[in-house]
């Protein structure tokens, strides 16, 4: 069958109008940060791990803030300023910042309640008495970050069903741009997730746990090294469970909680200091997403 010339001009005209711009380079970096960070929702972690990727999403948020000022994400962001995707933007910055806090808050918590317990152990007042009880307040105070941090996943996981929006009416290099925030906002949540369920000590279940306290009364040595020895948290958890109900405990013991808590203090720091550099990204975008709107 002959095909006419005006289909064939016509067939032509469509394919070209198909085919997309160039992408702005610091829509390339921003791809290319996003996929150093494939795998962020990995289940297992470790302290290095986590820190190495709050490292990778500072420089990510820091190219997003590059987009943010780029002319014509301006524009897009002005123009379409009723469309819904406006709106879900500044949802998902707000959803990041306090996802961010309550991470801060749950590392702040228990920072203060190791250097309490480490303050205990050094002077040594009391002898198992007074630190029996002080770790038994540890794991009080446990109990309520991990509320938190719970509290902080159902969250995450209501905000999870509303962040698949990705626009495709619009002209390419904002199709790209908005696309493309909406893919970091996810990995970003992604990776709070795996920060939320590290601080928590485990990803396992209470029965898990009650099991690995079991287990430790039979032979610590051992337990201690079924599953949690990547995460600080986890080790001190276990450590303390095991002192609260050995009440037979031995000044080796003492060492050996005194060690864990001194490692555990060493990845809230490199936590916080990675969180709070985050914090401040993420506020500085906030910022730049509003003020651009209300100009």
């Amino acid at each position: 069958m002959e095909v006419s010339p005006l289909n064939h001009k016509t067939h032509n005209h469509a394919r070209s109008n198909s085919l997309p711009s160039k992408p702005h380079p610091v829509i390339l970096q921003c791809n290319e940060h996003l996929a150093r960070l494939g795998g962020a929702s990995d289940a297992t972690s470790s302290s290095s791990l986590l820190s190495h990727k709050l490292s990778a999403l500072q420089d990510l948020h820091n190219t997003v803030e590059k987009l943010i000022q780029l002319p014509q994400t301006q524009e897009a962001l002005v123009q379409e300023h009723q469309e819904q995707w406006v709106d879900e933007l500044l949802d998902g910055s707000l959803k990041l910042l306090d996802t961010c806090t309550a991470t801060k808050d749950a590392l702040l918590h228990t920072k203060e309640c190791t250097r309490e317990l480490q303050s205990i152990i050094r002077r040594r007042r009391g002898e198992e008495v007074e630190l029996t009880l002080e770790v038994k307040k540890f794991l009080s105070s446990r109990k309520v970050v991990r509320k938190a941090i719970f509290k902080a996943l159902e969250n995450l996981k209501g905000h999870a069903n509303n962040c698949n929006l990705f626009i495709t009416n619009k002209d390419y290099q904002t199709v790209a741009s908005v696309n493309l925030l909406k893919e970091v906002e996810v990995i970003t949540l992604s990776i709070f997730e795996s920060l939320l369920n590290f601080i928590c000590g485990s990803t396992q279940s209470k029965r898990s746990t009650w099991s690995l306290v079991s287990k430790l009364m039979h032979s610590k040595r051992v337990s201690y090294s079924l599953g949690v020895d990547e995460n600080e948290f986890a080790k001190v958890d276990a450590a303390l469970q095991f002192f609260a109900l050995n009440m037979a405990s031995k000044s080796n013991d003492i060492d050996d909680l005194r060690n864990k808590l001194a490692r555990l203090g060493s990845c809230i720091q490199d936590l916080e200091e990675g969180l709070e550099s985050l914090f401040r990204r993420l506020i500085k975008i906030r910022v730049s997403l509003l003020n651009i709107l209300n100009h």
